[in-house]
């Protein structure tokens, strides 16, 4: 039996133009290491279909906050119960705003006033399109998720990106084979299917190489974020501080890893959902429409990886994929 659950969105309208006016005015004063790319903020026009997955296949949910730095889509029926808008200003703190950086939304959302301590946090690229139970997120209050061990080239002398510099963290704080000793089964699961070989291959490393990332909608506990902002202030007051993605800093996955490597977590099916990037590979490109008409899992990540002048059709061939699932309007839309 699970307590409340909430989802929480973070969206971008890359279209506005007084936003994207404030995001060039701060573009100037970076480097090479900023990821201030135009596909992380340029909009598929499919919040829409987000917005009915949720309602449709997790009709369970307790309340949606949607995280925006202040526009809304015009389609949007602000009006719904469900529905609590939540502005940048809201929760991030004043020194770290305006920020064009997801990861300082990330690290900030446990201060989402009336957030409950189970919620589950949501890109605007992930989407559920398949019937889905409370118990898919959270059983007993404690958050699913799959581990596994992942490759790493390196977490200490060269850190080069947000992996590396978590697992720095991760390994300051956890001796890895007393955590794998405590929690067995969690990490030795049969739902993991071949990503069990991950572990199996890595454990002899002394430390966590790295760990896997679905790239999924993640389970959180709201103390989580609490006890790491805590232990680790420094290091996540640096990460908040960028206005842009920079290659050093940490992200959500810290969260994420905490709760795996202290056993505070439900083992889940690696087949819970998938991660795909809509591309210039037409062939590839159809595979990934196919899969989502299909339903063929519970949870799609659909990132963005496609050149601007493929985008308009590509757009428009998403839109007709997800039309054949969701067709009909939710009661978020006006």
């Amino acid at each position: 039996m699970n307590d409340k659950i909430d989802f929480v969105m973070i969206w971008v309208n890359g279209n506005d133009p007084e936003w994207r006016k404030e995001k060039d005015k701060y573009s100037n004063n970076v480097d090479n290491n900023t990821d201030n790319r135009e596909a992380r903020f340029r909009d598929w026009d499919n919040l829409q279909y987000w917005f009915r997955g949720v309602e449709k296949f997790a009709p369970w949910v307790n309340k949606i906050h949607f995280v925006t730095c202040g526009h809304l889509p015009k389609w949007l029926n602000t009006e719904n119960p469900k529905l609590n808008i939540v502005k940048h200003k809201d929760f991030i703190p004043e020194k770290y705003l305006p920020t064009f950086n997801s990861h300082t939304i990330e690290l900030n959302l446990h201060r989402i006033k009336g957030l409950a301590e189970n919620f589950v946090y949501f890109n605007d690229d992930l989407f559920i399109v398949k019937k889905t139970k409370d118990t898919d997120f959270f059983k007993n209050n404690i958050p699913c998720d799959t581990a596994a061990l992942n490759a790493n080239i390196s977490y200490r002398e060269n850190k080069n990106h947000s992996q590396e510099a978590i697992m720095e963290i991760i390994n300051d704080h956890f001796d890895k084979n007393t955590v794998i000793k405590k929690n067995f089964t969690k990490w030795f699961n049969l739902k993991y299917g071949k990503e069990l070989l991950r572990t199996t291959n890595l454990m002899l490393w002394n430390a966590f190489p790295g760990i896997l990332h679905m790239h999924l909608a993640n389970s959180f506990k709201k103390s989580t974020f609490e006890t790491v902002w805590k232990l680790e202030p420094e290091v996540l007051d640096e990460t908040c501080l960028c206005k842009f993605r920079y290659a050093l800093n940490v992200n959500q996955w810290i969260m994420k890893d905490w709760q795996l490597v202290t056993g505070n977590f439900c083992p889940r099916s690696a087949n819970f959902g998938k991660s795909y990037t809509i591309n210039d590979d037409k062939k590839n490109n159809e595979n990934i429409y196919n899969t989502l008409r299909k339903q063929k899992y519970k949870m799609m990540c659909i990132n963005d990886g496609v050149k601007p002048e493929n985008f308009e059709v590509e757009k428009q061939n998403l839109i007709n994929a997800f039309e054949q699932i969701l067709p009909e309007k939710s009661s978020f839309e006006k």
